[in-house]
């Protein structure tokens, strides 16, 4: 699906920033952070439109939030992050490699049913998986 189509089913208006910001995630087999996006494109787009178009991107659900130790990264959502009935969810395990220290989804891998204590509401379950990736590990 073209980048124009993907801003239009998603709502979005086209701009030459989201349209940008969007190829570096659909090129990307890794997370990536406000820094990374921002290093790519600082030459085109302030270090605001940036987080505003990620901040965005985010609501819509176009990407999603990866946490590890170095801070918030971002991760382009798949058809994996839909459900069958067209809902969204994140509910997959994020792998951290410690030797190249970059963080991917593992979007096969779903993260088990987590049963709460009576009272606690659960909005979102972040997994995240340290280890060597399997380039790493060749």
């Amino acid at each position: 699906m073209s980048i124009k189509n993907t801003l239009k089913r998603y709502d979005l208006r086209h701009t030459s920033c989201r349209q940008d910001v969007l190829l570096l995630f659909q090129a990307s087999v890794k997370a990536l952070s406000h820094g990374d996006v921002e290093q790519q494109l600082s030459d085109q787009y302030d270090r605001v439109t940036i987080y505003r178009t990620l901040k965005t991107f985010v609501e819509v659900g176009l990407i999603h939030k990866v946490l590890d130790e170095d801070g918030l990264r971002y991760a382009h959502c798949k058809d994996a992050c839909q459900t069958p009935d067209h809902q969204h969810h994140h509910n997959h395990v994020h792998f951290k490699c410690q030797q190249c220290g970059q963080t991917s989804c593992l979007d096969s891998v779903q993260i088990p049913a987590i049963k709460l204590p009576n009272g606690y509401a659960q909005q979102a379950v972040n997994l995240l998986i340290e280890g060597v990736c399997v380039v790493c590990n060749q």
